[in-house]
C-alpha cells in the first residue's frame, strides 16, 4: 500500500501544530505534500514553520465566524487550489452539566462543530469545481460512549458525525468524499499530564492495553486523503485500541 497520489496534493489543515495535527502534517509533508496549517498560537506556528519550511501558515481563532470565508479565500491562493481538507482543531472546556456555563457551552460547539461545518461549506465550493475531494473530520471516541464532564465536547464530536454523513449523502455524486476518524486515547501533552492510577485506570477499559500515538491518526488521515479510499464516504474510522467497537 502506498500513498504515491498525495505527493504535490493541496491540503489544509487546521490545528496542525500540535498533537495529533502535528503527526498528521509529519506524515504529509514527508510524502511531499503541498499542506496549510491554520492554528491560534502564533508561537506554536513560527515553531512548526521552523521545522517544515516549506508549509504554509495562518494564524487565526477558528471562533471568528464571519471571517471564515475570507480566510479560506486566502488559503486558496495561496496553496494555488484544493485537494484535502481536515478539520482537526477542537477546544476542550469541561465541566459538570449541572455546573457547566453556557459560554462553557457555546465556546466549544463554536469551535468544534460549528468552524468545521463552515469551513466544510468553503471547501466544498471548491471540490465540487474539480469534481474530486476529501474532508476529514476528527470526532473522538467519546462521541460514541459519552464522558462525565464533557458533555459540550461528546456533542460537539457526536454532531460532527451526522454532519459529515449528511455532506457525504449531498456531494458523492460530485465525487467529493466525507469521513470521521474517531481516536481514543492518544499519547499528548493531555494525557502525559495524568497520574499513574489515572492512567492505569483508563488502560484496562482498553483491550489493547495501551494508548495510541499521533501516527496511528495520521495513517489513517493519510488514507482518507488517498485514492486508495476513492470508494469511502460517509464513514467514521474508529482508532481506539478496542475501547470501542461499532
Amino acid at each position: 500500500m502506498t500513498f504515491s497520489d498525495l505527493k504535490d496534493k493541496k491540503i489544509i489543515l487546521t490545528g496542525g501544530s500540535r498533537g495529533i495535527g502535528l503527526s498528521m502534517l509529519d506524515k504529509f509533508y514527508a510524502i511531499g505534500s503541498k499542506v496549510l496549517i491554520i492554528g491560534s498560537n502564533k508561537e506554536n506556528l513560527e515553531k512548526t514553520k521552523a521545522k517544515y519550511p516549506n508549509i504554509l501558515t495562518e494564524a487565526f481563532d477558528l471562533g471568528n465566524h464571519d471571517e471564515i470565508p475570507d480566510l479560506f479565500k486566502k488559503c486558496i491562493e495561496q496553496l494555488g487550489g484544493l485537494d484535502v481538507l481536515i478539520n482537526n482543531a477542537g477546544i476542550t472546556k469541561d465541566n459538570l452539566a449541572i455546573r457547566m456555563k453556557k459560554e462553557e457551552w457555546t465556546k466549544v460547539i463554536d469551535v468544534n462543530l460549528t468552524s468545521s461545518f463552515l469551513m466544510a461549506q468553503e471547501a466544498i465550493k471548491v471540490l465540487i469545481k474539480n469534481k474530486s475531494g476529501s474532508i476529514i473530520n476528527i470526532s473522538s471516541v467519546v462521541a460514541h460512549l459519552g464522558n462525565a464532564g464533557q458533555v459540550n465536547y461528546a456533542s460537539s464530536k457526536a454532531a460532527l458525525i451526522a454532519m459529515s454523513k449528511s455532506l457525504a449523502r449531498e456531494y458523492a455524486k460530485k465525487n467529493v468524499r466525507v469521513n470521521c476518524i474517531s481516536p481514543g486515547f492518544i499519547e499528548s501533552d493531555m494525557t502525559s499530564i495524568l497520574k499513574d492510577d489515572q492512567k492505569e485506570m483508563l488502560l484496562k477499559n482498553i483491550p489493547m492495553a495501551k494508548m495510541g500515538t499521533g501516527e496511528d491518526i495520521a495513517n489513517i488521515a493519510m488514507f482518507l486523503a488517498s485514492n486508495l479510499s476513492g470508494y469511502i464516504t460517509g464513514e467514521t474510522i474508529h482508532v481506539n485500541g478496542g475501547m470501542y467497537m461499532a
